[in-house]
């Protein structure tokens, strides 16, 4: 990558293209329309509806594991199946949980909500009031988008009439987040006017709302800069640990935690780029970047934990339970009654360390059985009397379909669920291998494979990305990909191949995994993805003409820079809900909330290297020749108010204005950053980007 001074800055081209930025604009909907015709025409025949019927056959299975989340005597469910294409949230007790065919109470079924309402609502979510001592829960905040996007509405539900609640709490469309005080307040955060918005988009004050009284009249009792990412407040209501915390994000990497006791609001006093996470008496620090405490070193993505009224009286950090080394990293960690769960990637496999808290804080290790395995482990319900040392434990790999197993710490863990085998993998084999990229870093990649792969450059393979706000890609049973990929085979009988990467900008080996591909390095990830391309092609595993790569959201712009930067690798990348002109992103959709990751393209000095991977500028600035890109599909929604439409839209237009005549645009209208509300919607749009890069590849 040329990064070289700009004495004579490039002419900027893309201005031209302003007029896409209307997303609802007729004159922007009906260009979209027609690329929408193009791509279907092409797309939607025969083979693609059979694809489509294969994944939804899948999404609709009803023996899916119905994960769950236990409040009091019940767990609670959202489901979706071809019965149910909006979805129902409802309940069972245990007895019938673990049986092989539990029996639901069906709280809402948004279907016929949909139809009582006309209009269809999609279920994001829902916040109990918890109960008074030995009563049950009654009523529940319901949030709900009208489109599949970040923007919901809540509204409030009685569990034990199975009714919205007349003149209950209602909150407009909006980015919000509620929190139960008690059965007649609530904290409200929401983006609802300009005056209570951040820069990003998100809420920046959040306010005390009585039952019956108006949000704009409610008393604020938390606010922050418009000129950070949000602000939000939550009720703690842990028997004995009643507060507030507050959470002013300055940017994605930097923030202040607080708490208000009887209206005082006590700051807790430790370096903005330091996590800080409150349990009960507890608080725990993740350090992004080395944390010198008196005296006391907490290495950047170490994890330590005392009691906050320790810290605040002294500000000893407290004691070291998790400490990272060159191959592992802190992936997650929850609380059971006296344990501290934490699960680690060591060589991005899993591991999970059991601390006890009432010991000194000893160690052990919780067993993980198979290699490339992911494993998340979560508390049931720590405050139960009977099952508080008890935990979920999700046990899933690229081939092993998804188990749940419940265990208490201490003892053996049992199987609840399995899920069935969705896809045929016999045969096939998963391997780790690591790529030198061009810093000399070595970068680890997952294979999926053959276990008879012949090593000719003649395979189908499909790489997938991201590399960003320190998300680790991790090994995961993913029924649609198999059937939609990794079921398939040449006309010659060669298995389709399929290729997870682990590339910077990620959290796979912790934070300064992450940082080393921050604004002016981001180059690194990109560099990255495509020393792994070229060691699958070194290694004979494909060839540029068979080797088709995937992403979305941060991973669109990485298949941005993919097409830009390195077209000679690919034959085909289907780029999904993609950031693509980073000299606007900041004025559209969330855009401002990402400056921490990306730079700040208003400061000219930052814009110099931010332009260096701004793929719609990379077009011009480092132009190849029409034929050279690798045939290209630009996706999104027009319903996505997280990154929105337009920079796929302009990208789109500025590579047919090129003359790339490869390129293919969609742009459904309802799905948000998703790309999909339902079941029907998600198999469409996973079954437009497989059976594109497919057909490109063949």
């Amino acid at each position: 990558m040329d990064r070289s001074a700009t004495q004579q800055p490039p002419v900027d081209h893309t201005e031209s293209l302003d007029w896409l930025e209307g997303i609802h604009d007729e004159k922007a909907l009906e260009w979209v329309r027609k690329q929408n015709a193009v791509t279907e025409g092409e797309l939607y025949d025969a083979n693609f509806e059979a694809t489509t019927q294969r994944i939804q056959q899948v999404l609709d299975a009803t023996d899916k594991i119905p994960m769950v989340t236990k409040r009091g005597e019940y767990y609670y469910n959202f489901w979706r199946d071809a019965d149910h294409r909006l979805g129902v949230w409802r309940r069972t007790d245990w007895q019938s949980y673990r049986s092989s065919n539990p029996r639901w109470q069906v709280l809402i079924d948004f279907d016929d909500y949909a139809r009582n309402q006309e209009q269809d609502w999609h279920f994001a979510g829902a916040q109990l009031l918890r109960p008074g001592a030995g009563e049950p829960y009654r009523r529940a905040l319901i949030r709900m988008s009208p489109d599949g996007g970040d923007q919901v509405m809540i509204r409030e539900f009685d569990l034990a009439s199975l009714e919205f609640v007349p003149d209950g709490f209602e909150l407009p469309v909006a980015k919000t987040s509620v929190s139960w005080v008690d059965e007649d307040t609530i904290l409200v955060a929401s983006a609802t006017n300009e005056q209570d918005t951040t820069r990003s988009t998100y809420a920046r004050c959040t306010r005390r709302l009585k039952r019956g009284q108006q949000l704009a009249a409610a008393e604020s009792i938390f606010e922050v800069d418009v000129e950070h990412v949000g602000g939000w407040a939550h009720f703690d209501s842990t028997p004995g640990f009643e507060r507030i915390v507050t959470t002013d994000a300055i940017d994605f990497y930097n923030s202040v935690t607080g708490v208000i006791w009887d209206d005082t609001h006590q700051i807790i006093k430790v370096p903005t780029d330091v996590r800080v996470l409150l349990h009960r008496q507890w608080v725990l620090f993740a350090p992004q970047t080395d944390w010198n405490q008196q005296g006391t070193v907490v290495p950047a993505g170490a994890l330590a934990i005392t009691e906050l009224s320790s810290f605040l009286d002294s500000g000893d950090p407290g004691t070291l339970v998790f400490t990272p080394d060159e191959h592992t990293s802190l992936e997650s960690f929850s609380f059971t009654a006296g344990h501290l769960l934490i699960t680690l990637l060591r060589d991005v496999a899993s591991e999970v360390q059991v601390v006890d808290l009432d010991s000194g804080f000893a160690s052990s290790t919780l067993p993980v059985q198979g290699d490339f395995l992911s494993v998340s482990v979560s508390a049931v319900d720590d405050e139960d009397e009977q099952a508080g040392e008890d935990y979920w434990m999700t046990v899933t790999g690229f081939t092993q379909p998804t188990t749940l197993l419940r265990g208490r710490v201490g003892g053996q863990a049992e199987v609840i669920k399995r899920s069935p085998e969705r896809f045929d993998s016999a045969g096939l084999s998963v391997t780790q291998h690591f790529a030198v990229s061009a810093d000399g870093t070595r970068v680890p990649y997952f294979q999926v494979a053959d276990e008879q792969l012949v090593l000719d450059g003649k395979n189908p393979v499909l790489m997938d990305g991201y590399g960003g706000f320190q998300v680790s890609l991790t090994p995961g049973y993913s029924p649609s990909l198999g059937t939609a990929w990794l079921n398939r085979r040449t006309a010659q009988g060669r298995r389709a191949v399929y290729v997870l990467t682990n590339i910077r900008g990620g959290g796979e080996y912790g934070p300064k995994w992450h940082r080393a591909a921050l604004q002016q390095n981001r180059h690194r990830a990109y560099e990255d993805f495509a020393a792994i391309a070229e060691d699958l092609v070194a290694r004979k595993v494909t060839s540029r003409s068979h080797l088709a790569a995937t992403g979305r959201s941060n991973g669109g712009l990485l298949m941005g820079n993919m097409i830009t930067g390195y077209p000679q690798f690919f034959g085909a990348i289907s780029c999904g809900v993609p950031l693509l002109d980073m000299k606007r992103y900041t004025r559209l959709s969330a855009g401002h909330s990402w400056i921490a990751e990306y730079g700040d393209p208003e400061i000219p000095e930052q814009w110099e290297y931010v332009r260096t991977f701004s793929p719609l500028h990379r077009l011009d600035d480092q132009p190849h020749p029409a034929q050279d890109y690798p045939k290209s599909l630009i996706w999104t929604t027009t319903t996505d108010d997280r990154v929105g439409p337009v920079q796929a839209r302009k990208m789109a237009a500025r590579m047919l204005e090129k003359g790339i005549s490869s390129t293919r645009y969609h742009e459904p209208e309802d799905g948000g950053h998703a790309g999909s509300t339902d079941n029907a919607s998600t198999a469409r749009m996973l079954a437009t980007s497989y059976e594109f890069l497919w057909r490109a590849i063949q």
